[in-house]
């Protein structure tokens, strides 16, 4: 399965940047839709997204996809 560490690139950028981000300003800075953020930071939920939300999380995080996103065999899910 392909696991979301949005949670962490989240608290990373908080830390770094000394304040709180909520998903709503995500989504906004995005344009990856609030419910959708949401369902990828659920660690039971898989989650599809477009190719186009990929990219503008990279850029909204400044990483990379591999950064974003992990593939987990379902054995360990």
């Amino acid at each position: 399965m392909i696991r979301f560490r949005l949670k962490e690139l989240l608290a990373a950028k908080e830390f770094h940047e000394k304040r709180r981000i909520t998903l709503k300003e995500v989504a906004e800075k995005t344009g990856v839709n609030r419910t959708s953020l949401s369902k990828m930071q659920s660690q039971r939920m898989r989650h599809s997204t477009t190719t186009n939300a990929i990219d503008s999380l990279c850029t909204y995080f400044n990483c990379n996809v591999e950064d974003l996103m992990v593939h987990v065999p379902d054995s360990e899910g």
